[in-house]
C-alpha cells in the first residue's frame, strides 16, 4: 500500500508531522521545567550543604574539635572512658583504686557546701599548713565563700609579710591584707626537704586536680593509714597506705577524732575532718566551680529558648514556599482548529 502513494503525499504527511512534533517536543519541556521548578530551591540548597560537608575546611574544624574534645576530657579525668589504659608497672605500684564517695557538689547542677569549706579551711589551717603551701589562693578568695570580709581582714592581718624597699631603701614587714597569698610553711624547698627527711610536701592549691582519682583519692589517702599487712617490710620513717603508690608513704596519719573543735559544733571525726578539708581543695582548685554550673544553666536556658524561636520562625517563613503548589495549564495549539 505504501509503494502506491504518491511522493507529494508523503511530503505532505511530513511537513504536518513536523510541526507537530516540534511542538510537542517544546512543550514537554517546558512541562519538566515547570514541575521541577518548585524543587528548585530545595535542590540548590541540598547541593549547597553536600559541598559545606565535603569540603576540606568542614573536615578540618570536625578534626579539631573531636582532638580539642579529647584533650579536654583527658585534662579533667585522666583518662577516656571505654578506653583501656598500658602501664608499665603493676596495678599494686600504682596503689589501691579509691572508691567512689557521693560528693555533695558532683552533681551536674550541685554546688559546694559552703559550710563544708569553711570548716576544711579550719582543718587546713590548724593541721595542714605546718607543712603544706597553698600558693595559688588568695585572702580574698575566701570572701563570700567560707567567710566574710571582716573576718578575712582579721586572719590575714594576724601575718607579717615582707615588703619595701621603704624611702630609706629598707625592706620592713606589714600586717597582711586580702590582697596577699597565703604564706607558705617554708621559705624555701631546701628547708621544707630538711623539715620532712628528705621528703618535699606537694603544694595543695591543684592537688585535688594533680592525682587521679581527685577528691576520692585524697579522702582514701587520709582515711586509709593502717598496719601494714604480714610480710610487708615498712623502712623507718614511712607509713603504711595502701592507696599511695608504692603503699609507703613518708607522710604520717594526721588526722584523730577530736583533733579540731569546730565552730559550728559539728563532731570533728576523722571521716568528718577528711571529708572537710578534701572539700575545701576540691574548692581551692576550681573556685569557679559554682559559677560555672550557674552560667552553664543560664546558656542551655538561653540556647533552648533560641532554637525553638528559630525552628518556629523558620517553620513560620518556609511552610507557605514548601507546602505550594504549581500548576501548568499548556497553551492550546490553535493550528489544529
Amino acid at each position: 500500500m505504501l509503494s502506491r502513494l504518491p511522493a507529494g503525499a508523503l511530503r505532505n504527511v511530513g511537513s504536518v508531522a513536523g510541526p507537530r512534533s516540534a511542538s510537542f517536543t517544546s512543550n514537554a519541556r517546558f512541562a519538566a521545567r515547570a514541575r521541577f521548578a518548585s524543587t528548585s530551591s530545595g535542590s540548590s540548597a541540598s547541593s549547597a550543604f553536600e559541598s559545606f560537608i565535603n569540603s576540606r575546611a568542614t573536615l578540618a574544624s570536625v578534626t579539631l574539635f573531636t582532638a580539642g574534645s579529647i584533650a579536654w576530657y583527658t585534662s579533667l579525668y585522666g583518662t577516656l572512658p571505654f578506653v583501656g589504659e598500658v602501664h608499665a608497672n603493676s596495678a599494686a605500684d600504682d596503689g589501691l583504686h579509691p572508691p567512689h564517695y557521693p560528693w555533695s557538689h558532683s552533681g551536674l547542677l550541685d554546688s559546694f557546701d559552703h559550710a563544708s569549706i569553711r570548716r576544711g579551711y579550719q582543718v587546713y589551717r590548724e593541721v595542714c599548713a605546718a607543712c603544706h603551701s597553698l600558693d595559688r589562693i588568695a585572702w580574698r578568695n575566701l570572701v563570700g565563700v567560707s567567710h566574710t570580709a571582716d573576718e578575712v581582714k582579721a586572719m590575714a592581718e594576724e601575718i607579717e609579710y615582707d615588703d619595701g624597699p621603704d624611702d630609706q631603701g629598707e625592706m620592713f614587714k606589714r600586717p597582711g591584707k586580702l590582697s596577699d597569698y597565703m604564706p607558705p610553711p617554708y621559705a624555701n624547698e631546701e628547708a621544707a626537704r630538711a623539715g620532712n627527711g628528705g621528703a618535699l610536701p606537694p603544694d595543695l592549691s591543684l592537688i585535688v586536680k594533680a592525682r587521679h582519682g581527685a577528691a576520692d583519692y585524697i579522702f582514701s589517702l587520709l582515711t586509709g593509714y593502717r598496719d601494714p599487712p604480714a610480710g610487708f617490710e615498712i623502712r623507718e620513717g614511712m607509713n603504711y597506705n595502701p592507696y599511695f603508690p608504692g603503699n609507703a608513704i613518708s607522710m604520717a596519719r594526721v588526722l584523730f577524732d577530736g583533733l579540731v573543735e569546730y565552730d559550728d559544733e559539728t563532731p570533728a571525726t576523722t571521716s568528718q575532718m577528711a571529708k572537710d578539708v578534701v572539700t575545701f581543695l576540691n574548692w581551692a582548685a576550681e573556685p569557679e566551680h559554682d559559677e560555672r554550673k550557674q552560667f552553664g544553666l543560664k546558656a542551655v536556658i538561653l540556647f533552648s529558648a533560641l532554637t525553638a524561636m528559630s525552628l518556629y520562625v523558620k517553620r513560620f517563613k518556609w511552610s507557605v514556599i514548601k507546602s505550594r503548589k504549581i500548576i501548568y495549564n499548556p497553551p492550546a495549539d490553535k493550528s489544529t482548529h
